[in-house]
């Protein structure tokens, strides 16, 4: 009698991103550029532990946390260059999947863009009752 073996559930975009094979995992300091403004958007981020803050060139900011991915705008619909700067304020933990290996990752879970939708939802309730783009 063969077994059943269930294939796991992801429910979150990070748990996810950190099945994948090629996922990297970077720790670094507070104050360390994760990214800059015009270098080439070949990878995705998520946050396992720690706060980067995403900055445009006009001074704009806004801060990820634990359990949020970042870059994705970047990644899918601009230029192919980062379009802002990101810089840990704490202490991270940063999930790296390069950009072809998300966009195949997206295509073979299309309900991860449900989820960064949601993310993104989210992310606007919380500006809206706070009247803030950072917290």
């Amino acid at each position: 009698m063969s077994e059943v073996v269930a294939a796991p559930t992801f429910t979150t975009p990070i748990e996810l991103l950190a099945a994948q094979v090629d996922c990297e995992v970077i720790t670094l300091p507070t104050g360390a550029h994760v990214y800059e403004v015009g270098q080439p958007a070949n990878a995705i981020y998520g946050l396992r532990r720690g706060i980067v803050e995403v900055v445009s060139p006009k001074g704009e900011r806004l801060c990820y946390r634990a359990g949020e991915l970042f870059s994705y705008e970047d990644i899918v619909w601009r230029d192919g260059v980062y379009s802002n700067k990101a810089v840990a304020r704490t202490p991270v933990e940063i999930l790296r999947l390069e950009r072809l290996r998300f966009l195949n990752l997206l295509h073979n879970h299309p309900t991860l863009a449900i989820l960064l939708i949601g993310q993104q939802h989210e992310r606007l309730r919380e500006q809206r009752t706070s009247g803030t783009c950072c917290y």
